[in-house]
């Protein structure tokens, strides 16, 4: 037996009545306090002809192809790390050999490095670590190499067209270096006192290049508990 409509129409009311309560909230807007005023750029000199040639381009491409080096099957997990080393040693005997290279205590320090991570005490390669960073579906290689005076080069490589390609090649003083998502984040020390600087190095599918994307100042003083430490100057390159 189905209710009569009076019986409905009864119902009906009492669910809205309900609903209208809200447990006390009326549902009308509330202020979330002033606002400050919006404003705009304002370009400054604006008398100043425009520049005739570029600025400094902090976005130039580091891209080298690993000569001897074809990964099998295009699986860059299947390269030996020390390979890719001795690669660059081997292209760069400026830099690496001769008592005046500035790496030359680091290619004599290879000679403690073993095959497949097995890692002397003066090894300067550090562990390899593999992740996609082109957005090809597919791991890259990002190795860690220590240089003289604290210096830690960062060397990231892909596969392309089965050769071994170095696609970011950056040698600084560095605190830290993370892995976010396909970013790869450095943070070095500053000459100021309490600051640091950290640089995100993104991929460019146009260049082919790992390139610095952002660069920021931050304080180095203790960080929050939880959340990021928030920049005191970010600067975008791209």
């Amino acid at each position: 037996m189905f209710p009569s409509r009076r019986v409905c129409a009864a119902l009906g009311l009492a669910a809205t009545a309900l609903l209208l309560a809200g447990c006390g909230d009326s549902g009308a807007l509330r202020s979330a306090g002033p606002t400050a005023t919006a404003v705009g750029p304002v370009q400054l000199w604006p008398e100043l002809p425009p520049a005739s040639t570029p600025a400094i381009d902090y976005g130039v491409a580091n891209t080298e192809t690993v000569k001897g080096i074809a990964p099998a099957g295009g699986d860059i997990h299947r390269v030996d790390p020390l390979d890719a080393v001795r690669a660059e040693v081997a292209a760069h005997p400026d830099a690496y050999a001769g008592p005046r290279a500035a790496y030359s205590r680091t290619r004599e320090q290879l000679r403690d490095c073993g095959r497949q991570g097995a890692q002397g005490r003066q090894c300067p390669l550090l562990r390899a670590y593999y992740r996609d960073l082109t957005g090809d579906g597919k791991d890259d290689m990002v190795l860690g190499i220590r240089f003289p005076g604290n210096q830690l080069a960062v060397r990231v490589y892909t596969v392309e067209h089965g050769r071994l390609v170095q696609i970011m090649g950056a040698s600084d003083s560095v605190i830290s270096v993370e892995l976010a998502g396909r970013d790869v984040i450095i943070r070095s020390p500053s000459a100021m006192p309490g600051y640091a600087f950290r640089t995100v190095w993104s991929w460019d599918p146009h260049q082919h290049a790992i390139l610095a994307t952002r660069d920021e100042i931050l304080r180095a003083s203790s960080p929050p508990t939880s959340g990021p430490v928030p920049p005191v100057l970010t600067r975008s390159i791209r």
